[in-house]
């Protein structure tokens, strides 16, 4: 050791060191509060206090939010391909995004998503909470001779589709009257109400067309005309489409979940990935059920002069009409909306569940069985 230099010892005890550092001490002191471990504590605990069935539909109406908002350009766009504007059907997909863009700006992409948001917030948080609580009830009440199997999700996960959709579905018909809108300039009204009465009448010069301005005035003017009644036009190839496709997506979703292992479950893009094919796979199947569903709440507004007496009635008519190929209207369009709304649904869902600690479903006396 070089000359005048001295060993530099630990002290021998707390006071010492204390001693060594009264400055960092004092700036603390006058500059921060300690961290008290019992808030800590009590913020646990409150988590854990939270019902959870609450969690669950915290989990599910955050999810359903955030997914909603990612893919609202492409939603849009798929519902005016499914109502048959031809000039966007002609345009495809980009210039269709293109024209929107031209049109009505950026926020033209999310004319309609307000409605959608506030629908798909309590929609899916009733949907995933509904699916874990009716899994529960049925895996409690499985026949002892033998385990639960793929049934168990494919039956939770319908009943779970067609509680939340009667519990919704008027806001899904609001969302879809004001997303069929599109956008222009008229006579000083609203941009949406405006094009979408001059692209009508030109098609149907005799005819009068209803303009809706917002949600409530949606809600106002349909329970006018129809009775509360008419907030459900549509209710029909609604639940007969959701129930299906509820049903194949969590029972796609779990399955291919269980094929993972636990290092992989835990891994964000492999939920990504097990999502995309549920939707993709749940959607294939019932896709012509939801242009049926869209052609009616489109006629239940007013903004269609064809008249379809049930969910049949009104598949064989689309396709006397425009053929087996208008029923997957839209098709395309929806897997590139679906993969990401699906799987961040999915996603979101099940990393919001770990932050609130959501027990898992492992803990089923039945479950632990199969």
């Amino acid at each position: 050791m070089a000359q005048g230099q001295q060993a530099i010892r630990p002290p021998s005890d707390l006071q010492s060191v204390q001693s060594v550092l009264p400055p960092f001490d004092q700036h603390a002191n006058s500059h921060s509060q300690p961290i008290d471990m019992t808030s800590v504590g009590a913020a646990y605990n409150l988590i854990d206090n939270i019902p959870t069935f609450m969690k669950e539909l915290i989990a599910g109406g955050a999810a359903g939010g955030f997914a909603k908002t990612v893919v609202a350009p492409l939603e849009r766009t798929k519902i005016l391909y499914q109502t048959q504007y031809a000039t966007f059907r002609s345009l495809g997909v980009t210039q269709t995004l293109l024209f929107i863009h031209r049109r009505e700006g950026f926020l033209g992409f999310y004319r309609g998503n307000g409605a959608g948001v506030v629908r798909i917030v309590p929609y899916a948080a009733l949907h995933f909470m509904a699916y874990e609580q009716y899994r529960r009830l049925i895996v409690d009440n499985w026949p002892d001779w033998t385990p639960p199997g793929a049934l168990v999700d494919l039956m939770a996960g319908s009943l779970a589709g067609g509680t939340a959709v009667l519990c919704t579905y008027p806001l899904d018909l609001v969302r879809t009257t004001l997303a069929y809108q599109e956008g222009g300039s008229l006579c000083g009204c609203s941009m949406a109400v405006c094009a979408s009465i001059a692209i009508l009448m030109v098609r149907d010069p005799t005819r009068s067309f209803q303009a809706y301005t917002g949600i409530r005035d949606v809600f106002y003017k349909v329970v006018k005309a129809n009775g509360v009644r008419g907030l459900y036009g549509g209710i029909g190839p609604t639940l007969c489409g959701i129930v299906p496709y509820a049903g194949l997506k969590f029972f796609v979703y779990e399955r291919l979940k269980g094929c993972l292992s636990d290092e992989q479950q835990n891994n964000v893009f492999m939920k990504l990935a097990c999502g995309a094919a549920a939707g993709m796979v749940g959607q294939t199947f019932t896709y012509p059920l939801d242009v049926v569903r869209r052609q009616m709440q489109v006629q239940a507004v007013g903004f269609s002069n064809q008249k379809y007496k049930g969910t049949l009635d009104g598949l064989v008519a689309i396709t006397k009409a425009h053929g087996v190929k208008q029923l997957f209207a839209g098709l395309s369009i929806n897997y590139i909306k679906l993969v990401p709304s699906v799987a961040i649904g999915f996603a979101a869902y099940d990393i919001v569940k770990s932050w609130l600690r959501v027990p898992s479903r492992e803990g089923s006396r039945k479950e632990r069985t199969s």
